[in-house]
């Protein structure tokens, strides 16, 4: 469970976030959706431990992030993959090679290596089962420079799974390819996430992703959240009318 009480981060004088209150449980898929600024990135950067607040808590399986350290912050930022914006890859190695970082945090730097230069049985199987299930095996020993951005977007999400995560956060992981493949991307994710019985949040401009793929909705606005509920029920594109 992730639990944000009263969060509030600055980046010097500019206030990111202002006394956020929010509670997401095991398992669930919520969109993040609001205009540029809205406080979306920082909310997700937050929620895997890369940012520290500046007040209030952020708590995970009730423990605060804010004062775990070293192996402990450690193992906890293990069990939540991150998909930024950028997708995170690396274009000199290949897409198995990519898929092994997704346990970076769990093995350390010597057992990437050893993974990056002598891949075992096993994990070939495995991450080869994980490119059948995103639709692009036959691309396992491809560069993945050498790849469209569609493609590159799988890649992310076979490493996020493949890091056996019980968080996925995902931060507007289609902003950069046409409506029809963000489609199927977005829908891609969400069911995988569903299968695996992962906690999803995803940040979204696109209103018509953030109500076709998920039940609950959170809307951001100047640091805030102004919204939270079934798509359905709350009026998502009143954040883009305000502006």
């Amino acid at each position: 469970m992730l639990q944000f009480q009263s969060v509030g981060l600055s980046y010097g004088a500019t206030r990111a976030l202002d006394a956020v209150d929010l509670r997401i449980e095991p398992g669930e898929q919520v969109c993040l959706i609001g205009p540029s600024g809205a406080g979306k990135s920082s909310l997700l950067g937050l929620m895997n431990g890369r940012l520290s607040a500046s007040d209030g808590a952020v708590c995970l399986n009730g423990e605060d992030l804010g004062r775990l350290s070293g192996k402990s912050l450690k193992e906890a930022r293990a069990g939540i993959a991150w998909v930024p914006q950028d997708l995170g890859l690396v274009p000199n190695l290949r897409v198995n090679q990519n898929i092994a970082c997704g346990r970076a945090a769990r093995k350390g730097l010597l057992g990437i290596l050893k993974s990056l230069l002598v891949m075992g049985k096993g994990e070939k199987e495995e991450i080869a089962a994980l490119l059948r299930r995103v639709g692009i095996e036959e691309k396992i020993f491809s560069r993945v420079d050498h790849l469209s951005g569609g493609q590159q977007q799988r890649v992310a999400i076979a490493r996020a799974l493949y890091q056996n995560p019980h968080i996925i956060l995902a931060d507007e992981p289609v902003s950069a390819v046409d409506p029809e493949r963000a489609k199927s991307l977005v829908g891609l994710l969400t069911s995988l996430a569903r299968e695996e019985e992962k906690t999803l949040v995803m940040s979204l401009h696109d209103v018509s992703l953030a109500r076709r793929y998920f039940d609950r909705v959170i809307g951001m606005r100047e640091g805030q959240i102004v919204m939270d509920g079934r798509p359905d029920e709350i009026g998502l594109e009143d954040l883009y009318r305000l502006d």
